[in-house]
């Protein structure tokens, strides 16, 4: 089944028990985030949770954890709320290979019921904005889409990235964004600014849980998520215009918000409570302006909680983490059985492979390293044989007891770039990986007689002047 919108989503999950309704009145704070944060910690088959009664807010409908258990992510893909993990994980690998799926755009899209511009814009009116953890700095939108075009190639349909970005309420109409540098959206705003341009953005909350999983998928640059989506959804992705940006956008979301990322302009923002488990701290980022939103009557509002592990994040970004991770390295080594990245967006990640030679594992370890997702993340890559199942964590730690040796399977690398929210980099966005090799030893290959080497013949010597009177005869 496909959801075209974040309410059809909720049916869905409602139907599947997946959905509970909260009848009792809560503080926005810190009772929203610390029931999302319960979630994570009363097993793998926690439900969603809705708000409708927030102290302090009229109208207000909060839902969190819409993806944040296996029943569900299998859910939200169209599967039975049993499926297992991997089941789901080679579902979504066979739907990959059907990328891509163009879109379907589509007119009167429910976000077009109310609209406001300029100095009338006041996100506090439209959003039930609350904090996630004690110490953030601030409110934060950390589930929205972040739609924005290469400002060199505008109009190539595949490089307008759709992508997951956190962004810190800083006023009325403003908004700070976190764009990591090995992200797209990163790239480009360093050509924007290159030029001293400003980088138009639409931004789309309560979104349905298709593209919220495209946005969170390090896709290569030219990869459209929408194209992808279309794939893993198994029919035509709806989409519609910004009226403000033109820029194609999900149509079913609650809310969509346009702008420009201002250049060269940078303002402090954080700390925030991030994925890895603990804060980051107080930064320079890029301000966005805020000119336009259009938004739903009485919007559902969607935010992600973000903790220890495991958070919904972890479900968001885990499956969808090792997908490309995996299709990128079978493309170079058809040996590749099963990567699992599903630990804090890979920043550890296991893989099982077949060998051809010595040294072959730590070479498809190093291969992960320089995806372009591994770049900034792949800090720790463990490799196993192809009997071991990357998924069953006793079966990895029995490779790592017997088949490890420190002497020789430890291959550290130093000063790589890792992002810089890994709070064990050190200078921040600097850190040695690592690769553990855990496979079963590969003989090198026993061929050539390196004490006898091939020396030139005695009549080398000879040739070598004939040839070059004849070349210089000829000339």
């Amino acid at each position: 089944m496909a959801y075209d919108d974040l309410r059809s989503y909720l049916v869905a999950l409602e139907n599947a028990g997946q959905l509970l309704e909260i009848q009792e009145e809560v503080q926005a704070e810190p009772d929203i985030a610390a029931a999302a944060n319960a979630t994570g910690r009363i097993g793998e088959d926690a439900p969603a949770i809705s708000f409708k009664k927030i102290k302090g807010f009229k109208h207000a409908h909060v839902v969190m954890n819409t993806i944040g258990s296996w029943k569900n992510h299998a859910i939200s893909l169209g599967l039975p709320p049993t499926t297992p993990v991997k089941q789901q994980i080679k579902e979504l690998i066979r739907r990959w290979d059907k990328f891509p799926v163009s879109p379907e755009r589509r007119s009167n899209p429910p976000w077009a019921q109310n609209e406001v511009s300029g100095d009338d814009i006041n996100l506090f009116d439209i959003l039930p904005l609350f904090r996630l953890n004690d110490g953030d700095g601030g409110f934060y939108l950390d589930k929205a889409c972040v739609i924005s075009r290469d400002p060199r190639d505008p109009e190539h349909f595949g490089k307008q990235n759709v992508g997951i970005y956190r962004m810190e309420v800083k006023g009325k109409r403003k908004l700070g964004i976190q764009p990591v540098p090995m992200h797209d959206i990163a790239l480009q705003l360093h050509k924007a600014e290159e030029y001293g341009e400003d980088l138009p953005v639409a931004i789309a909350l309560g979104n349905d849980p298709i593209i919220t999983l495209m946005g969170a998928t390090p896709l290569r640059y030219d990869q459209s998520e929408y194209e992808m989506a279309g794939a893993i959804r198994e029919s035509p992705y709806p989409i519609a215009t910004a009226p403000l940006t033109g820029f194609d956008v999900p149509w079913g979301s609650e809310v969509i918000i346009e702008g420009v990322i201002e250049s060269r302009q940078r303002e402090i923002e954080g700390p925030f409570g991030e994925f890895t488990g603990h804060y980051s701290g107080g930064r320079n980022i890029p301000i966005i302006r805020i000119d336009k939103v259009s938004y739903r009557t009485h919007p559902i509002y969607e935010s992600l909680y973000l903790g220890m592990p495991w958070t919904e994040i972890d479900y968001l970004i885990g499956p969808v983490t090792c997908i490309p991770l995996y299709q990128q390295l079978k493309a170079d080594f058809p040996e590749v059985q099963a990567v699992n990245a599903m630990y804090t967006h890979g920043l550890l990640i296991i893989i099982s492979t077949k060998k051809r030679y010595g040294g072959f594992a730590r070479a498809v370890g190093m291969r992960a390293m320089t995806t372009p997702h591994g770049l900034g993340y792949a800090k720790i890559v463990i490799m196993v044989d192809e009997d071991v199942d990357p998924f069953n964590l006793p079966q990895v730690m029995w490779a790592l007891s017997v088949k490890v040796n420190p002497a020789g399977d430890l291959v550290q690398i130093p000063n790589m770039p890792v992002l810089g929210l890994d709070p064990s980099s050190s200078p921040a966005g600097i850190t040695d990986k690592l690769i553990i090799d855990a496979t079963t030893p590969v003989a090198p290959d026993n061929r050539g007689r390196y004490g006898q080497p091939v020396k030139d013949l005695p009549e080398t010597a000879l040739w070598i002047d004939k040839l070059t009177t004849l070349l210089a005869n000829r000339q």
